[in-house]
């Protein structure tokens, strides 16, 4: 099992981008950034590395990082493409993404990234964030030189992923956390369909060698199957009424990244999880700053 503690600094690479929904609205998203949010409402400083354009969309995504206090070091300009956007529609309670293509944080350049933070990290990062070969680069160059225990937050995008490049992030993943419809995925590419969902984490995890693999399951709930042969499973709490789950993940990958710093048992990590990822659901967005809120969370967590 790895180690951290309480001085660990997440390390957060990929897409920074505004979600556009139907009405007109637009809400600053991207996962890192959610993720990034989320951890510094509960006192973490992660590093944000990314990349934006120089435009409105750029000068919002750089006050909002001043307003929640980020460490913006390594969030790159780019004048020549745009901050990302996302289309999102929601369909059948579900949002779908269509995503544009050639935006800033496909271009993140390995060179423009600054020194990793000393006295320990882990690297969060998506399939997102490879798409593009420059950016998917950044990120090798970033693996090799830091060598980093990894936490991988699989959101596949179709067409946005391939089975290639998606294979050498999960067998290099310390830690994986995917939805069940990812898993699927998955499971077809390890021909492991013809098992029960939570015989497919547990062999994806074998396989990957690595410490966990998280399985969000939507109104089910969530699992983990574990390296030491425990399972655990957690179901949301039936009194939220669900505005939306933009976002619902990233609390969840949040919360076990406080998790593994903190060094939390993975039963009580899951449970709170699931705890942010509710409270997400019951929200506008993927975000919401409530520092109130956190600092609930704080006193109950013990952080």
């Amino acid at each position: 099992m790895t180690e951290f503690t309480a001085s660990t600094r997440p390390v957060l690479f990929g897409e920074l981008l505004f979600d556009h929904f139907p009405d007109g609205s637009a809400v600053l998203g991207g996962a890192p950034l959610n993720v990034a949010c989320h951890l510094r409402g509960l006192g973490i400083q992660p590093l944000l590395i990314s990349r934006i354009g120089e435009d409105e969309g750029g000068r919002m995504v750089r006050k909002a990082l001043h307003d929640w206090d980020l460490d913006d070091r390594g969030v790159q300009i780019d004048r020549e493409r745009p901050t990302g956007a996302v289309r999102v529609q929601i369909e059948n309670g579900e949002p779908v993404f269509r995503i544009e293509p050639e935006q800033a944080y496909d271009y993140i350049e390995a060179h423009d990234v600054p020194e990793f933070p000393t006295g320990g990290t882990i690297l969060y990062h998506g399939t997102l964030a490879v798409r593009n070969p420059v950016s998917r680069q950044a990120l090798d160059y970033l693996v090799k030189r830091y060598c980093p225990p990894i936490f991988l937050d699989v959101n596949l995008r179709a067409p946005w992923w391939n089975a290639e490049d998606l294979r050498v992030l999960l067998e290099r993943a310390n830690w994986i956390k995917l939805n069940a419809q990812e898993l699927d995925s998955i499971a077809d590419l390890y021909g492991l369909s013809a098992k029960p969902q939570e015989a497919q984490a547990e062999a994806l995890r074998a396989h990957c060698g690595t410490e966990y693999v998280v399985v969000t399951q939507g109104e089910a709930g969530a699992f983990a199957v574990c390296a030491d042969g425990n399972t655990a499973r957690v179901r949301p709490d039936a009194s939220i009424e669900v505005v939306d789950t933009v976002g619902a993940g990233d609390a969840f990958s949040a919360a076990l990244l406080t998790g593994l710093i903190w060094r939390w048992p993975l039963k009580d990590a899951l449970e709170r999880a699931q705890q942010l990822a509710g409270f997400i659901c019951g929200v506008r967005g993927a975000v919401k700053r409530d520092l109130s809120f956190y600092r609930r969370l704080r006193e109950n967590w013990r952080i």
